[in-house]
């Protein structure tokens, strides 16, 4: 039995109705765009129901549309898409949802509940976008360090930075390097 992705994207309509804000497909890939405050209930139905079945979030991150030439940017209904990335191994089949964040409030509910998968990619979200995922159990910088000011990967950051190396604690060894 072949996987009907046309039939899961009409069932998401049905079922969802205008939390579903779209569906793309380009070279065989395929998109569903939801609005933010139904990323659980939709990731839910995409992991739990036998007709999609996706078991694995392969990835979570964050996509800033500031400076998004017109015609990609058109599809942005706010600043921020957090964009996850489903993989169903029981029908072979991938699947990308992005749901939109505004700037403010920049927050969307955690899905590290339906999948560990989650954790990292959230917290690293959170770091270089800084995207504020409610009901993570641990969302924390994990590169940048605790008291750095900024999101990094946002659109409007200095391109050279804010002189913040300069401010970086210089590290040195008490042992030569081998």
């Amino acid at each position: 039995m072949s996987f009907d992705m046309p039939a899961l994207l009409t069932t998401l309509k049905t079922r969802f109705g205008d939390a579903i804000l779209g569906t793309v497909e380009f070279r065989g890939q395929h998109t569903v765009r939801i609005a933010r405050d139904s990323n659980v209930a939709i990731l839910t139905f995409l992991r739990d129901d036998p007709a999609a079945k996706f078991e694995v979030l392969a990835d979570v991150t964050c996509v800033d549309s500031l400076k998004l030439n017109p015609t990609m940017a058109a599809e942005y209904t706010e600043r921020f898409a957090v964009v996850y990335q489903l993989t169903s191994h029981t029908h072979n089949v991938r699947l990308r949802v992005k749901a939109y964040v505004p700037e403010d409030p920049c927050e969307i509910a955690s899905v590290s509940g339906l999948w560990h998968s989650a954790l990292w990619g959230e917290r690293e979200a959170y770091d270089f976008f800084g995207v504020i995922f409610k009901g993570h159990p641990d969302l924390k910088r994990i590169l940048m360090p605790d008291d750095y000011e900024g999101h990094p990967l946002r659109k409007d950051y200095p391109l050279k930075g804010r002189g913040e190396r300069d401010n970086f604690p210089k590290y040195q060894t008490s042992a030569p390097r081998r």
